[in-house]
């Protein structure tokens, strides 16, 4: 006798240079997320195990020609307004079913364009940095290129908010603990994802980052968009750079149309989460 199947939500499981997500296709009806959900899939032991989950829902509405809106979640349940790598993972996917070679995307960070780049890479437009205190943001007003902290690391909005330190040595930073003890350093009223940024080559980076409410990850999108910024405002590199990541590499443009983002994806697999 056929057995009927458990209800539950499918999900995909993609990463891109090991940043890793669940995404969810909420285009079709499925249970709606919600923090408790968020951090029941995020943990590795007993759930699926996340940087972020994306939720990918249709376009804004009639005349406003997107392809898809996205929101986030990050593993402790609260919700981001960006994520870069991510958005590249399902730019990919959704180009490979529909057969567009590009996408307008709008997330709470704005209206982000995506295109194929050949060889298996995938391109953001991830938009104009955010540079003026008030937008990040910070707690008070202040020069956001070197800040009052330890370090004089660069505040950079990016939808989420950066703080960048440039060092010697990447490799010698002690992330897990220098990473929590500046997420939730008072000039950050909304936490901040912290990178330790070794400029080791013309315009080449070595960044390792630590990101709010997920915590050490092997790469991150849109803090490899705010490092590359904050070297170009520095005067360390020219606007387009080479990221190294724990997880692999990203190329950065900064561009008079914004932030370039350029890289490998992933689509891993794809499950059901037994509600």
């Amino acid at each position: 006798m056929q057995q009927n199947t458990p209800p539950g939500l499918p999900f995909m499981k993609m990463h891109g240079l090991g940043n890793d997500f669940v995404v969810i296709d909420a285009r079709a009806p499925v249970a709606a997320v919600t923090p408790d959900l968020a951090r029941a899939i995020a943990d590795r032991h007993r759930g699926v195990g996340f940087d972020q989950l994306a939720v990918i829902h249709a376009g804004a509405g009639p005349g406003d020609g997107a392809d898809l809106h996205l929101v986030f979640w990050n593993a402790d349940g609260s919700t981001s307004a960006a994520c870069g790598n991510v958005t590249r993972c399902i730019a990919a996917w959704e180009m490979a079913r529909t057969g567009k070679p590009a996408l307008d995307i709008t997330t709470e960070r704005g209206r982000l364009a995506a295109r194929q780049a050949g060889d298996g890479l995938v391109a953001v437009n991830m938009g104009q940095p955010q540079l003026r205190w008030d937008e990040i943001p910070l707690a008070r007003e202040m020069d956001t290129l070197s800040l009052p902290i330890d370090g004089a690391p660069t505040a950079t909005g990016m939808g989420n908010p950066h703080c960048s330190f440039f060092v010697e040595d990447a490799e010698a930073v002690d992330i897990e603990r220098f990473g929590p003890a500046h997420e939730h350093h008072p000039l950050y009223p909304e936490r901040t994802n912290v990178q330790v940024a070794q400029v080791t080559g013309p315009d080449r980076i070595r960044m390792r980052v630590w990101e709010r409410g997920a915590g050490l990850t092997l790469a991150s999108g849109s803090s490899s968009c705010a490092v590359a910024v904050a070297a170009a405002r520095r005067g360390l590199t020219s606007r387009a750079v080479t990221i190294d990541l724990d997880g692999g590499t990203l190329h950065i443009d900064w561009r008079e149309d914004g932030v370039w983002m350029t890289g490998p994806v992933a689509h891993v697999f794809d499950g059901v989460w037994r509600l």
